[in-house]
């Protein structure tokens, strides 16, 4: 008895996994500017540029204009934190870099993860405000006490409408749970090691 079934040919299945891989790879390379667009266009937030791009807006040459820069920093009340900025505002001159601080410090007894949400107002000015490094980029681990300075490093855009005098930098720190709760099953002492 002779086996007359057709045979899979490997060279499908080779192609088939292959146009698999490039379609995975351009969903997974689009995710980058699909995520840019709907945090400026739906959201409002823009995101920091690349450093090449900063790199150009530091060298433009900006006119001899100062830009009022407001601080405001407040806590969810979920939020066993104390959360305030260093200084309530700063002269800055668009397109030059400038660093503030914010203080938080965990007022309770046991760790604390944060999540800060910022925003920039007036909302037209949100486009021109830049931030080249930030806590908010990340969740925030307080240990019970602790109290830490958080950096934010920022640039105006030189091309912020001429009308605009003053631009106020708000965060507002939520507790993130999940984190908070892994937190927790880490440092408990039924922990496996």
């Amino acid at each position: 008895m002779s086996d007359t079934a057709p045979k899979p040919r490997p060279a499908a299945g080779i192609l088939k996994m292959v146009v698999v891989a490039v379609a995975a790879f351009a969903f997974t390379f689009s995710l980058i500017p699909l995520y840019r667009i709907a945090c400026e266009k739906v959201f409002g937030i823009r995101l920091e540029r690349t450093a090449s791009e900063g790199v150009q807006d530091a060298r433009a040459p900006a006119a001899e204009r100062w830009v009022t820069v407001e601080f405001d920093g407040s806590v969810n009340s979920k939020l066993p934190w104390e959360f305030t900025p260093h200084q309530f505002s700063m002269q800055v001159k668009p397109g030059e870099q400038y660093e503030t601080t914010y203080y938080a410090r965990n007022t309770s007894d046991r760790t604390v993860v944060g999540s800060a949400t910022p925003s920039v107002a007036p909302a037209r000015a949100s486009g021109y405000f830049n931030k080249t490094e930030c806590f908010c980029f990340t969740a925030q681990t307080l240990e019970a006490g602790e109290q830490r300075d958080m950096p934010v490093r920022f640039i105006i855009d030189p091309n912020l409408p001429a009308d605009v005098k003053t631009v106020t930098l708000s965060y507002t720190f939520f507790k993130n749970d999940v984190l908070t709760a892994r937190a927790a099953a880490a440092n408990s002492p039924h922990a496996a090691p």
